[in-house]
C-alpha cells in the first residue's frame, strides 16, 4: 500500500481519516475497535463486492471477534425509520454491548443511516466509517452529522454522532460508475466555492483528469476536502456557526430531492450530488440577486460544474412555490427563516438570513 494520507479531526471528538489504496483490507479497521462486538452496515450494491474482505480484515485483526450484518437495500428511498429500526434490530441480535462499534461500509445513505443507528444504541456507541463513494469521502463520512428522511424531508430525524475513524479506500472509485463519480465531485466543488479560490481553480485546471478518475487527482481533491472540512468540524462540531457554511447549495438541493421523492436511482432524476451541484448554481445566482456577488462568478461555478458532467438547472415540471414550502421546513430553516450559504466571492461565503421570497422565487423561476 502507498499513498496514505491522514487527516486529523481536533476538537471535542479527535478522529483520523486515513486516505489511500487497499485500506479495506488493511487490519488496522480492527484496531479501531474497543470491544467484541462489530455490525457491518451496508446495502445490496456494495456488500457483495467489499463485506467479506472488511470482515476478513476485522477477524484477521481481532480472532475474537463477533461480527455480524445488516444489509439493506440500496437507494436514498431506503434511508428510513423502518430500515433505522432493522438496524437496532441487527444490534440486539448480536448481544452488542456499550463497547461494540458499528461499520458504516457505502455510500451516504448507508452511513448516515448506520451512524444514527450507533448514535441511539444504549446512548451511542462507536461507528467507524468506511465509505464507498466520492461523495461520502469528501462529506458525509467526516465530521458526525447521522440522519434518516422522512416524507416532510431529508435528514430531519439524525443526531450529531462522531465516528470513531474514517478510512477511505481510493481504490474502490476505480470501479465506482461515472455518474456517482460526478456526483462526489459537486461535493468537491463546494469546498473551494466556499473556502478556497486557489483550490477552486485548482479544479478548473484539471476537471479532465477529476472525470476521467484520475488517481492523483482524485486523492489530492479528497485530502484537500477532508482538510477543509475537518477543520471546520474542529471549530463547530454542532453546526452553530461556521459549520453551516458547508450547505452551501444544500438548501436549493435537498428541496429539489425531495421533490422528486429521492429518487436518484431513476436516469431521469437527480441524486444527492446532482441535486446540489443544481443548488449551487440556483445560490451562487441568489448571490448576485441580492447584490453579495458579481454575476460572474455564478458564471464561474456553473461551468465548472458543467466541465464536470453534472446538472445545472431545476429539473422539468419543479413547481417554483413548492420548492420554496419545502426550504422552510428543512432542518437549515431557523425561527427566524430561511438561511442561505451566499457568496461574497468565489473563495468566500457567509450565511444570510431574511432573503426576500420573491427573490428566491426568481432565481428559482429561472433556474
Amino acid at each position: 500500500m502507498s499513498a496514505l494520507h491522514t487527516v486529523k479531526v481536533d476538537g471535542e471528538a479527535r478522529y483520523d481519516i486515513l486516505i489511500g489504496p487497499g485500506l479495506l483490507g488493511d487490519a488496522r479497521i480492527a484496531h479501531t475497535l474497543r470491544g467484541k462486538h462489530a455490525l457491518i452496515v451496508s446495502d445490496a450494491n456494495v456488500a457483495p463486492l467489499y463485506a467479506d474482505r472488511v470482515e476478513a480484515a476485522l477477524r484477521s485483526g481481532r480472532p475474537a471477534l463477533h461480527v455480524a450484518r445488516y444489509v439493506m437495500p440500496a437507494g436514498e428511498q431506503e434511508k428510513t425509520l423502518a430500515r433505522f429500526c432493522e438496524c437496532l434490530d441487527a444490534l440486539a441480535a448480536l448481544g452488542a454491548t456499550r463497547d461494540a462499534a458499528v461499520i458504516a461500509l457505502g455510500g451516504g445513505v448507508v452511513g448516515d443511516l448506520a451512524g444514527f443507528a450507533a448514535a441511539c444504541w444504549m446512548r451511542g456507541i462507536d461507528v467507524v466509517q468506511i465509505p464507498t463513494t466520492l461523495l461520502s469521502m469528501v462529506d458525509s463520512s467526516v465530521g458526525g452529522k447521522t440522519a434518516v428522511d422522512l416524507p416532510a424531508g431529508k435528514n430531519l430525524v439524525g443526531a450529531f454522532h462522531a465516528p470513531r475513524a474514517v478510512i477511505a479506500d481510493t481504490a474502490v472509485l476505480r470501479t465506482l460508475p461515472a455518474r456517482e463519480l460526478r456526483a462526489g465531485l459537486a461535493e468537491v466543488v463546494k469546498y473551494g466555492a466556499v473556502f478556497d479560490e486557489n483550490f477552486f481553480s485548482w479544479l478548473e485546471a484539471h476537471a479532465s483528469a477529476l472525470v476521467a478518475g484520475e488517481d492523483a487527482a482524485l486523492a489530492e481533491a479528497i485530502a484537500r476536502s477532508c482538510q477543509y472540512k475537518a477543520e471546520v468540524v474542529s471549530r463547530d462540531p454542532f453546526e452553530h456557526g461556521e459549520r453551516a457554511l458547508l450547505n452551501f447549495g444544500h438548501t436549493f438541493g435537498h428541496a429539489i430531492e425531495c421533490e422528486l421523492g429521492y429518487a436518484g436511482t431513476d436516469r431521469d432524476a437527480l441524486n444527492h450530488g446532482e441535486a446540489v451541484a443544481v443548488g449551487m448554481v440556483l445560490a451562487a445566482r441568489l448571490s448576485a440577486a441580492v447584490g453579495r456577488a458579481p454575476l460572474s462568478d455564478a458564471r464561474r461555478v456553473e461551468t465548472l460544474l458543467q466541465h464536470l458532467g453534472l446538472p445545472t438547472a431545476i429539473p422539468a415540471g419543479l413547481d417554483a412555490p413548492a420548492l420554496l414550502a419545502r426550504m422552510r421546513l428543512d432542518k437549515k430553516a431557523v425561527a427566524g427563516g430561511l438561511r442561505f450559504i451566499l457568496l461574497n466571492h468565489i473563495g468566500d461565503a457567509t450565511v444570510v438570513s431574511g432573503v426576500p421570497d420573491q427573490a428566491v422565487l426568481e432565481v428559482l423561476r429561472a433556474g
